[in-house]
């Protein structure tokens, strides 16, 4: 056999692969669905960039994990429109509250190295500051499972040209901080409640242990162990990083003043990141969670990791889905992310946007899941029946709504309804009944509420429910 049809029978493999994830990008990218379907309407499925266009979101960055290897990796639309600067792999975006899961990872090395201890009253860490004297034992387990009873769920963030408070005035609600005391809402250990704040009392504890800056012991001891040279927990971020940096985005497009918020609150919420270091995070949890790997956590302090420490699902800087999965999710001011790996198997996925839009997540995340045939992983569309509405009856619901400083305006056109919020793009109102609407691209049951003198919109997503008032 010559020498060039051996190098073709060693190539074909490789080929094969290559061809095999072309198709998947091509199935992932041409498969979005939304969460709802009506029983009337056949399902259709949509390109990522025109779903993009319907959830008003300038940039999308996805990366793929299958057998334990980053799958592919790709860029979608702008990282900043003025800039006509568009998303690659490398472009960086506010990971959010996927900020905790790497907290927790630098959390439980100092705790494999005796420096802390999982189960000991936080407050003999504590130097500077101290939950309220009745809060109870707080432990770091407690606060890395969110299950300290600590107030202050999320931080806004600040402007880059505010007066950044220091953690301290950050845990006592002291200017400029401009968010709330974190202190006991309830006794440890009782249930779980989500606390930002109870993740920055753990930024703050490392710090006092340890002397060094969290940025710079969070790169040096966890984030260049496991490849993820790109990363940084500095806040502001670094100039280097700069031209890397994703602008966040509104729901109507506009960026935020300054670019993006900064967030001293690192632990919690400070890390500039992209999905190609996300997914060797992944990686590295998951050969680590079956004994192959321990560039930062050992295998038996991976699996405590991810052992959810009260239910079933809170794990320490992690949640656990369907026993099969540890994942998290996150949202900053103009950003929105997930991530989500497989305890076995080595697969999974992280999608980063430059934009409040979840609803866009959850699509490409059903596409994903579906495209790979990880089939416990795709979330059914609701189906919901279409009532069809008088036209004579629409004008009675268009006008604006108000709830704090978010606004939704109702629109006619022809006959059909549109909602629109803070000047995003119109979305069409489907029928349920007389009062009751989904919309395609945001996951909740809405309604309209009759008033004294006029309607009230009733938006319930999951748990959550907020009344907006109709602005005269």
């Amino acid at each position: 056999m010559s020498p060039f049809k051996t190098i073709c029978l060693l190539l074909l493999p490789f080929l094969a692969q290559a061809q095999d994830t072309e198709e998947k990008i091509r199935q992932v990218e041409n498969g979005l669905s939304a969460w709802v379907t009506f029983d009337s309407v056949a399902p259709t499925r949509g390109n990522i960039l025109q779903r993009m266009k319907d959830h008003t979101v300038q940039g999308v960055s996805i990366a793929v994990i299958r057998n334990y290897k980053i799958d592919w990796a790709r860029g979608y639309g702008f990282a900043d429109v003025e800039e006509k600067r568009p998303v690659t792999p490398q472009t960086l975006f506010q990971a959010a509250s996927i900020s905790k899961s790497i907290n927790g990872v630098a959390i439980l090395k100092l705790v494999e190295q005796g420096k802390l201890q999982l189960d000991a009253d936080i407050n003999q860490y504590l130097k500077t500051w101290h939950p309220s004297a009745d809060s109870g034992k707080i432990t770091l387990a407690h606060l890395l499972s969110h299950t300290a009873g600590l107030t202050v769920h999320g931080f806004p963030g600040y402007e880059v040209t505010d007066t950044l408070p220091t953690v301290e005035q950050i845990l006592s609600g002291k200017r400029p901080a401009n968010t709330k005391e974190v202190k006991p809402a309830f006794a440890p250990g009782r249930r779980m409640q989500y606390s930002g704040g109870g993740t920055t009392v753990t930024q703050l504890i490392l710090t006092g242990v340890t002397g060094v800056p969290y940025d710079s012991y969070l790169q040096k001891e966890v984030l260049d162990p496991m490849g993820m040279n790109g990363s940084s927990y500095t806040q502001p971020a670094p100039a280097n990083k700069k031209p890397l940096l994703a602008t966040a985005y509104y729901e109507n497009g506009k960026p935020v003043k300054g670019k993006y918020h900064v967030y001293p609150e690192m632990a919690a919420a400070g890390l500039w990141t992209n999905p190609t270091d996300l997914a060797k995070y992944i990686i590295e949890t998951q050969l680590s969670y079956e004994g192959k790997s321990s560039k930062v956590l050992s295998p038996a302090m991976t699996k405590t990791r991810l052992t959810p420490f009260l239910n079933t699902e809170s794990a320490l800087g992690a949640f656990i889905v369907k026993k099969k999965y540890f994942s998290h999710n996150g949202s900053n001011e103009g950003f929105s992310c997930v991530y989500i790996g497989s305890l076995e198997g080595g697969n999974g996925f992280v999608i980063m946007v430059n934009g409040n839009a979840n609803g866009l997540i959850q699509e490409i995340s059903r596409s994903i899941a579906s495209t790979y045939g990880w089939t416990d992983l795709i979330l059914q569309p609701t189906v919901k029946k279409l009532a069809q509405q008088p036209a004579d009856s629409l004008p009675r619901f268009t006008g604006k709504y108000g709830a704090g400083k978010d606004v939704l305006t109702v629109t006619q056109q022809n006959e059909r309804l549109y909602l629109s919020v803070n000047g995003s793009n119109p979305m069409q109102l489907y029928f349920n009944d007389p009062t009751h609407f989904v919309l395609t691209e945001v996951p909740g049951d809405l309604r309209f509420d009759k008033t004294a003198t006029g309607y009230d919109i009733m938006v319930k997503q999951g748990g959550w429910e907020q009344r907006f008032a109709a602005i005269k």
